[in-house]
């Protein structure tokens, strides 16, 4: 085959497998469009598979059910505050307008099934319009049995370094099991009761069979989509779009398995790759105190190498550069295997637990550690001097290492030990003695423990308000027993820490689109028959992270939104 030669015709071409493009696909074929996906890699599911599958919905079906009937206002209003000048009203109001949709589209009639975010606060409590909770969705969990063996033959399996044994634990009651094992029966219980079963799915089918988080909702999505009838095509790579004389794209070039060929798109072509976070040149231009491009470290496939943000250049689309970050961060530490590969942590859990604090090199406290993890990093990349390596530490005593983990490092009754032996955990008898072994300074960190611990007592952090607002007491521990959920005195000696450095989750900056996911060219204008959804479209929040799921909230509901536009019958694209 010559890539000149058309080999099929589809109502939708969609590239890439994340929470975008499936979510886009199974709404054009469930509308009766004929759907192809295309997936560089050799699974589905890019980065949403190694999520933790959370998206903000507000005024959900769940919501409502609850009997939380929110006006729009009030979420729209947390969004003005929090995005300032980079709030598009129009974007965020087909967001809002979009996201109950998407919901109950999903939860009524397809395999994905969601569990509510009752509890689940958004980060700035104190921004007028601030949700306490009823604002998120995430994937229902369930066996890769009951999806079927072709689902099982697509999936991306669980990112290890985010799993216990390779095994994924939710956020939630399941969550707050394994943090309690140690403190509860019921908690035991639970923890051997889903450990054992892990085990049991290696010993007999060599993977895991329970699937939560990211795995959830992609395994969710592909049997909806295998369901409606949409075909999958995975290694297989969009290496260019076709157009026509008037500029419309009409199509795709791919290169797969059987060589080079090209399929057209009666309706058009979505673009859902996943962002750029793995491309060394966008990410030099781009991500702030990264001079040669390789000083972040993304929890990101390599395959999200910017192939949408590319594509859509091709034919007149442009980047937008206009967000306030370019880059969704994540404070993430490097764990070192003895096989010599690296993994990337995500330090998403362990920052608001009561007993730890995050410093600098000179030992001070610079954030509220318990805000989110967008927060966090964006923070550490402001407040490090020019020229000094971007990193932090997290600090915890020995009391703290019993109930809760540190990065990678467990809590009781695992082992320490392998972490002290790898370096990725340092351990010191003292405050003074830690500091120095790892190469902050000691008078500093001193004075920092000692002022932090004095208002741990009480309740209250003077420096930072930590433990204040909802999100903050909810990163916490219910059962601390100092007055505050998120405080507690690091003074039971001994003292570990764990270097952090910047990471991300994915891209804000993707390309510039209208309301309806249409990409732009340089006037303005639509480029017929090209849409993008997910982080291959410029995010929705102008590069701010005002709350958990805000990647894939997003991505779920403009990638429905342009499914069910897609398949409409009067053309009808606004």
């Amino acid at each position: 085959m010559t890539p000149e030669h058309t080999i099929a015709t589809y109502d939708v071409v969609v590239i890439g497998s994340g929470a975008g493009g499936l979510s886009a696909a199974v709404a054009a074929a469930d509308g009766g469009a004929s759907v192809l996906v295309v997936e560089k890699a050799d699974t589905c599911g890019g980065a949403t598979a190694w999520s933790g599958g959370w998206m903000w919905t507000p005024r959900n079906l769940f919501a409502q059910a609850d009997g939380v009937n929110e006006d729009r206002s009030l979420p729209r209003t947390y969004l003005e505050h929090r995005l300032g000048e980079n709030f598009d009203a129009a974007k965020v109001d087909a967001l809002l307008d979009g996201a109950p949709e998407m919901v109950e589209f999903f939860e009524k009639r397809t395999a994905l099934q969601f569990v509510p975010g009752a509890k689940i606060a958004d980060i700035h409590g104190d921004t007028p319009g601030a949700g306490t909770g009823h604002r998120s969705v995430g994937p229902k969990p369930v066996s890769l049995r009951k999806l079927g063996p072709d689902v099982a033959a697509l999936l991306r399996r669980q990112l290890y370094e985010t799993s216990f044994l390779g095994m994924g634990i939710m956020a939630g009651p399941d969550l707050q099991a394994f943090l309690h094992s140690t403190r509860s029966a019921k908690a035991f219980v639970h923890c051997a009761r889903r450990v054992s079963t892990h085990l049991l799915d290696l010993a007999t089918t060599r993977r895991g069979q329970q699937l939560v988080n990211g795995t959830a909702l992609v395994g969710r999505l592909l049997r909806s989509a295998l369901d409606a009838g949409v075909e999958i095509r995975v290694s297989t790579a969009a290496t260019a779009l076709t157009t026509d004389s008037a500029g419309t794209v009409t199509g795709v070039r791919l290169e797969g398995p059987d060589g080079a060929y090209s399929v057209s798109a009666r309706r058009g072509v979505v673009l859902a790759t996943g962002g750029f976070s793995r491309d060394v040149d966008r990410r030099r231009e781009l991500f702030p105190r990264t001079p040669t491009g390789r000083e972040h470290w993304t929890l990101t496939p390599s395959t999200t190498t910017g192939d949408g943000v590319t594509l859509g250049e091709s034919v007149g689309g442009r980047l937008d550069r206009s967000v306030a970050s370019p880059v969704a961060y994540c404070p993430v530490s490097i764990i070192r295997y003895r096989n010599g590969k690296e993994g990337v942590f995500p330090h998403i859990l362990d920052r608001g637990k009561p007993g730890a604090i995050g410093v600098l090199a000179d030992g001070r406290r610079f954030v509220n550690e318990a805000l989110g993890y967008h927060d966090y990093t964006l923070a550490m990349v402001e407040q490090v001097p020019d020229g000094d390596e971007v990193c932090s530490w997290l600090i915890a005593d020995q009391r703290y290492l019993r109930y809760f983990p540190l990065g990678m490092a467990k809590p009781l009754p695992i082992p320490t030990w392998p972490y002290l032996k790898s370096g990725y955990l340092t351990r010191g008898r003292t405050v003074r003695e830690l500091a120095e072994k790892i190469g902050v300074d000691p008078d500093g960190l001193e004075k920092t423990v000692a002022a932090f611990n004095e208002g741990a007592r009480d309740g209250v952090d003077p420096e930072f308000g930590r433990g204040t607002t909802p999100f903050t007491v909810g990163s916490g521990d219910a059962d601390n027993p100092w007055p505050n959920a998120s405080l507690a005195p690091l003074e039971e000696g001994p003292f570990y820490a764990v270097k952090v450095v910047p990471g991300s989750f994915g891209t804000f900056a993707g390309l510039v689109t209208d309301r309806a996911s249409r990409v732009l060219n340089d006037d303005d204008q639509p480029i017929d028959g090209l849409f993008a959804v997910g982080v291959d479209q410029s995010s929705v929040m102008g590069g701010h992270y005002p709350s958990g799921g805000i990647n894939l909230g997003p991505a779920m509901t403009f990638g429905y939104l342009t499914g069910r536009r897609l398949a409409s019958t009067t053309g009808d694209l606004r």
